[in-house]
């Protein structure tokens, strides 16, 4: 899976751009760079153009059968989803969804929930999916990204910073490495990130996340890992009310 946001959809946190790394990285999203060197990894890819707020590509090619990928549009809102969720049957039941909803149609409705003034906060609505999963989700009515992986990185899932502040999201290291050289990392376990709101932790969602230098096992700093912070509270707003409780644009 990958997917490229340009960075007016997806800010990347200054602290995942590793110092002195950009003459390693190279623009992803120029000529069609990095969907072209992902389609040369994977047989029959599917390459969804997101016209200037970037790219969404995917294969079924040597993918995990336990944690499968799967691929939806509905209504302009794209999503792609590897994993399974253990609490399907709830939570088709809790968005009103038919029996033939999988994994991916109940992300979207989820989002759709948030987007539409729903009553569920966004860590919630994470924290209710229970299983092995790591999802891509880009509404173009908004030009809104919404990504999330499991507590447990469970399913391999990298985040990058391209040389143009651009982000990057692949489960292949290889291709996170081509485009963001060493200003990359996994996606920490138990967040998610949106456009709005940036990266938060679904499970500590009170708590500030803190970001230190990540060191590989050549000995190079290679992006930032995320944890939360115990000591630092976030500051806890008035509930969201009329307009600005439409989550896409105020979380």
């Amino acid at each position: 899976m990958l997917a490229v946001f340009h960075k007016s959809v997806a800010e990347a946190p200054e602290a995942l751009r590793t110092p002195n790394s950009d003459s390693a990285s190279v623009p992803a999203l120029k000529d069609g760079f990095l969907p072209q060197f992902f389609a040369s990894l994977h047989s029959s890819p599917v390459t969804i153009n997101l016209g200037s707020s970037g790219v969404i590509a995917y294969s079924l090619d040597k993918q995990n059968p336990l944690l499968p990928r799967l691929f939806a549009v509905v209504d302009d809102i794209f999503c792609l989803f590897q994993g399974h969720v253990e609490n399907v049957a709830l939570l088709k039941q809790q968005y009103g969804l038919n029996k033939t909803a999988n994994e991916v149609s109940i992300v979207i409705e989820a989002y759709r929930t948030l987007r539409d003034r729903g009553p569920y906060p966004a860590d919630q609505v994470v924290r209710d999916l229970h299983g092995k999963f790591a999802f891509v989700l880009y509404d173009s009515s908004n030009k809104t990204a919404f990504l999330a992986a499991d507590a447990d990185e469970s399913v391999p899932f990298l985040w990058g910073v391209d040389c143009e502040g651009n982000l990057v999201l692949s489960d292949d290291e290889e291709t996170v490495k081509k485009a963001c050289g060493n200003s990359f990392a996994p996606f920490p376990k138990g967040c998610f990130f949106t456009t709005s709101g940036g990266l938060r932790s679904f499970e500590h969602p009170l708590n500030e996340l803190k970001a230190e230098p990540r060191v590989d096992s050549s000995g190079q700093v290679c992006g930032a890992t995320f944890k939360v912070d115990i000591e630092a509270k976030k500051e806890i707003g008035m509930p969201r009310v009329g307009s600005a409780a439409n989550w896409s644009t105020h979380y």
